[in-house]
């Protein structure tokens, strides 16, 4: 049970090592018998800059890690760099990252359309492209990229799911899609079609938004004039926030949805307006760090420590902190299973070889599950509904599946 164990950032830095005690070691690029040096790409700045504290959390817990030893002895070089959430800037961090600095691997590169540009790049030049902070179901295809492998859950079937939700509540609704115009936002809508199936004549308009637009209130005008009841926003945080602030002043009171990326109360609920958010429905499979319920669990208390003592002042509503603390465990659990043998090949092959990996971020009955054939770590869901002034999860848990 979680109660009896170690601090997981404990056994993090135990110095345990993989396999026989007499195993030769093996090094790749960027480890030496004191160091691991791993890459990261942010926005930190730009359009989805609410995503930057994935980052900032990530660097707070590699410090703690650190601090503590490092992992089997070595201490965690992490270099973050700033993309701005444009891709040519993301292949310009990725090649800094792998032919100036060596790192061993890039860890959570975040964004669909930046890790679309470095997919085949990355697999060339066989570096890990690991745990990427996207969920588009591209990420889950070790047969021809063998060196990409996703973390968040898969956005097509999300999709699935929530358009589930929306023929079980509103069967004979009429469904506005707002979505951004890239791989991102046509993932999400292409598992949402699919979740409708033959109901897909209940979508009145799809109406798409660029990134780098400063604002999208003639979209939300337009999608109300349409008389929508049901409004899917398939967008990041910042365009989130946007489209529920809006539809409140229109006095439009749609079903509303939001995918479990953007979801943080942080950087979309605040900045939307707490009354405007009310009954909007989205999914999740973290903790939310300052819902009273985890109060006494392990795995929050950790988290809030880390918090506390390397990143105070940060705002723990915002859910990316709660991403940066998972992947960073995720990583870091990777790296200890690998012992002395810090290759990238067998970086890949430990990353694809979790079973039931628990976190303490995690909700209950949620875990990371990997296999060679099966590069898609997060699995399952629970559907929540904002009330009052946090999110209230309701139903079981859903197993998503994979998604090819």
């Amino acid at each position: 049970m979680l109660a009896v164990r170690l601090p997981l950032i404990v056994l993090c830095a135990a110095i345990i090592t993989s396999g026989s005690a007499v195993a030769q070691k093996a090094y790749g690029p960027g480890v030496t018998d004191t160091e691991i040096k791993i890459g990261n790409i942010m926005p930190y700045s730009g359009p989805a800059s609410a995503y930057g504290m994935n980052g900032k959390v990530q660097a707070a817990y590699f410090k703690k890690i650190n601090d503590y030893g490092g992992i089997n002895g070595r201490k965690i070089n992490f270099i973050s760099y700033d993309d701005a959430y444009s891709p040519p800037k993301t292949v310009e961090q990725a090649r800094k990252l792998v032919e100036s600095d060596e790192v061993l691997l890039i860890f959570n590169p975040l964004g669909t359309p930046g890790n679309a540009a470095i997919h085949k790049y990355m697999n060339a030049k066989k570096v890990p492209q690991i745990f990427v902070g996207s969920g588009a179901s591209k990420w889950n295809d070790p047969k021809n990229y063998p060196w990409t492998m996703g973390w968040i859950p898969n956005f097509q079937t999300e999709g699935r799911i929530l358009a589930q939700y929306v023929l079980k509540e509103k069967p004979t609704g009429k469904v506005a899609i707002f979505y951004q115009n890239d791989d991102y936002g046509k993932d999400y809508l292409k598992g949402f079609k699919d979740g409708l199936g033959e109901h897909a004549n209940i979508i009145v308009i799809e109406e798409s938004y660029e990134v780098s637009e400063p604002t999208i209130d003639t979209h939300v005008v337009k999608m109300k004039s349409v008389g929508a009841d049901v409004l899917i926003s398939f967008t990041t945080p910042k365009f989130a926030a946007q489209t529920i602030k809006k539809a409140a002043e229109l006095n439009w009171k749609p079903l509303q949805i939001v995918p479990s990326v953007s979801s943080s109360i942080g950087a979309v609920i605040k900045p939307a307006g707490m009354d405007s958010a009310q009954g909007i429905i989205s999914a999740t499979y973290a903790k939310d760090a300052t819902d009273p319920q985890w109060d006494d669990d392990p795995g929050i208390k950790e988290f809030r420590a880390l918090m506390n003592e390397y990143l105070p002042g940060a705002n723990l509503a915002e859910s990316s902190a709660m991403v940066g603390y998972n992947t960073a465990t995720s990583m870091a659990e990777v790296l200890r299973r690998c012992g002395d043998n810090l290759t990238r090949e067998n970086v890949m092959k430990q990353a694809s070889n979790l079973k039931n990996f628990e976190q303490g971020g995690l909700l209950p009955g949620i875990t990371v599950s990997t296999t060679p054939t099966d590069f898609a770590p997060i699995k399952q869901l629970r559907l929540m509904r904002f009330e009052g002034n946090r999110w209230q999860l309701f139903g079981d848990v859903i197993s998503i599946g994979s998604v090819h």
